[in-house]
């Protein structure tokens, strides 16, 4: 009995690219807020799909947004 052929799953396309997003500003709370979970973690770029670059812009805008106090530290229980 032959095996199946082993599908790959297609990549996700990188968000931040299609709206032609360069560099994230940690003052865009409605951008920043689309890739943090209900409890206040980041998002992987698995779930996500961003790029490796957009995905350390990201860490770095978010850390900037909760050290000015635009963003909780934790998510809402």
């Amino acid at each position: 009995m032959a095996t199946p052929p082993v599908r790959k799953p297609k990549k996700k396309a990188n968000p931040l690219k299609i709206a032609k997003v360069e560099n994230i500003d940690y003052k865009d709370l409605t951008l920043l807020r689309r890739f943090i979970s209900d409890k206040g973690k980041t998002r992987s770029r698995r779930v996500t799909g961003l790029s490796r670059k957009h995905q350390a812009q990201l860490a770095v805008a978010v850390k900037r947004a909760r050290e000015v106090a635009l963003l909780p530290y934790v998510g809402e229980r």
